[in-house]
Parts: structure tokens; sequence; C-alpha cells
């Protein structure tokens, strides 16, 4: 990789065989110009839409304009990691006290894993061009990574504003590099979803107000990773069994029931045991040090402790299961407001139960 080449040509067959060596499973570039579809995200910030992320809104002009974070950027390198390794999807049967986790939280963190492909594209990047400037991100700083995907050509933006690529599906995760070379921009990918709508009806808070826009003060996914505090009573519910994100909307999705689909074929994706439809009795029974010791290299140290046991107990008051009421009662009197109100719903929920619980095939 340390041989650089000359014309556009073999710019993109160096580009293809970069992704291909470091295990970027797509790699698409953009060129950096103004994008009319980031006017989308100020008027999502102006209807509410974003919460408390507040980072979003405070600093919109720099995601409007990349030179702003990288004075002389004029290419923008896009890559995707599949991260589906398979398996059950939170719609199959398990026991009663058992919760759910986004898939892409089953393994180890994929900051970690993403973030050191990226590192070794960026290092290949340097010694093809060494007067060249490169800033790699994986989900994290202001490049509004789905968008400049979708101008890159890596896929299309879904209905339910995840990134789908037409034969990857949507289990995707980005990594971005801000470049100052010139590169040809790969073409944008047309828009697959047609009159599908099955994201949108499967969303049981109705975090869709319409296609392609995102109301996260209702999606399950914001509110059991992102929402601190006390959570909205009338959304209980609907959260379900969901302790650490959800993947509803793509679960129903068609470009990810495809059975000819590829899978990931990284081993640290590979679900974690204790991640795995885990058990609403151990979250709300461990000790913060053993809990905490599961979260070692894993994405849900986001939620932090407290936010998983607020979950943990919502969860516990939708699944039926009356046996989970003394789990429930020692959280009552907790000091964390949005934990104790996450346990009284339990305990009224748990304590209306008059007849014994029934197995669920589903998240209800």
């Amino acid at each position: 990789m340390s041989t650089r080449p000359g014309a556009s040509s073999e710019i993109r067959t160096w580009l293809a065989a970069a992704a291909k060596q470091h295990g970027l499973a797509r790699i698409g570039v953009a060129r950096v110009e103004p994008w009319p579809e980031l006017a989308r995200v100020r008027s999502w910030v102006e209807r509410g839409y974003a919460g408390e992320l507040g980072y979003i809104a405070e600093r919109l002009e720099e995601r409007e304009d990349l030179e702003r974070i990288f004075p002389g950027v004029r290419s923008v390198i896009v890559a995707a990691v599949a991260y589906d390794t398979g398996g059950p999807d939170s719609r199959s049967p398990r026991a009663l006290d058992r919760a759910w986790v986004s898939r892409y939280a089953w393994g180890d963190d994929y900051h970690v894993v993403v973030g050191a492909r990226m590192n070794a594209l960026v290092e290949s990047l340097r010694a093809w061009h060494k007067g060249a400037g490169f800033r790699r991100y994986v989900d994290s700083g202001l490049v509004p990574e789905r968008l400049v995907a979708a101008r890159a050509g890596v896929g299309w933006i879904g209905k339910n504003a995840c990134l789908i690529d037409p034969e990857l599906g949507s289990y995707l995760f980005l990594g971005v590099v801000l470049t100052d070379l010139e590169i040809e921009p790969d073409a944008p990918v047309l828009d697959h979803c047609g009159s599908c709508r099955a994201c949108l009806d499967a969303c049981p808070t109705e975090a869709f107000p319409e296609p392609h826009v995102l109301d996260a003060r209702r999606c399950i996914s914001y509110l059991t990773i992102e929402k601190r505090g006390v959570l909205p009573a009338e959304l209980y519910e609907g959260i379900g069994s969901h302790v650490f994100g959800c993947d509803l909307c793509q679960e129903v999705c068609p470009w990810n029931q495809r059975q000819a689909r590829p899978l990931a074929d990284e081993p640290r994706f590979a679900p974690r045991a204790e991640w795995l439809a885990p058990s609403v009795r151990e979250l709300l029974e461990l000790d913060d040090d053993v809990l905490r010791g599961r979260l070692r290299g894993s994405a849900l140290k986001r939620a932090q402790l407290v936010g998983l046991r607020r979950n943990a107990l919502v969860a516990a008051g939708n699944s039926g299961d009356a046996s989970l009421l003394p789990c429930v009662e020692r959280w009552v009197d907790a000091s964390d407001a949005g934990i104790a109100d996450a346990a009284r719903y339990s305990l009224a929920r748990l304590s209306s139960r008059a007849s014994p619980p029934v197995a669920r095939d589903r998240p209800t």
C-alpha cells in the first residue's frame, strides 16, 4: 500500500484494495461542498426532535461546513463495517425475565474495533501520500456520517433514518476520514424503500412523525441510552423489554431479511453471553462492581449504571413476571429519581397481576 497512485481511476482502485485489506465492507467518497440535505438537520433540531442531544444544536454551523473543523478539507472517505453476526432478534421467544439489548452492543465496543480498522486505513493513506492531511471519526466529532455516507454512495437513508446498503442491509457501523486530497466522488445510491412502511408501523412508541424523520424524544434507543433521569410515563409501556437500544425498525426491514445478506466476520462482534437477552433479575440484583465489570469494553457503558437499572425496572414492569417484585421493591426509594420512578411504575404493574404470567413470544 505504499505506492502512490496518480490518475483518478488508480485512486479508486487503490481505495477498493485498501478497504478489503482493512476489513471495510464498503467504501465511498463524497466531495466536500454545500449539501442541501444538511438543512434537514437544522430543521430537525428546530422542531425539537433532538431531545436532550444539545451537542447537535450547539455546533450546527460546523456540521454544515466541514472547513470549520478541518481547514482545507476537500473530500470525505466513508467506510462501512457490517456488525450483524446472525442470531435471534427482539421478536424471538424468550423467558419472561429476559430483557433485550440492541445487537450492535452485543460484542466489544465498536468504537474500538472499527476505530482500529479506520486507523489502519489512515496509516495506509499517509504512506500513500505523505503530504496530505487526514482526520478520522467513528461515531464522534461533528461529521453527519449518515448524510455523508449517502452522498458517498455507501447506501441510502431509509424511512427509519438508518443508512441501508442494498447488499448488506442497515446493520452497519460507519467510519469517516476527512482529507485535503481531491478525490473523484461516488454517485449516490437510489432510494429503494418504495412504498414500504414496515419500519414506521413497527415502532411501538410512534417515534416517526413522517418518513425519514425520527423524533428522538420518543425513540426507544434514545430513551434507554441517551436520556438521563426520569423517562416519560406515557412511553414506559412502549419500551417493552428493551434495556439498551432498539432494533425493531431494522428487524422488520426487508433489506435486513434477505437470506443472501453477508454477515459480519468479526469475532469481537459476536454476542457476549451476559448481553444476549440479559436477565432483568441480574441487572437489578448485581452489585455495582460486578455490573461495572460486565460493562468493561462494551458500548453499553454509554447508558451508565443508573440508566441500565432504570431501564431494567421498566422492563420488569412490562414483563408480567410477578416473581420480580422483590427485586423491584428494593429500588422504590432509590435516591436517583429516574430509578425510583421506574420502580414505582414496575411495582404498580406487577402488583396488579392477579394471575400467573403467560410466556410471551415478543416484547410487549
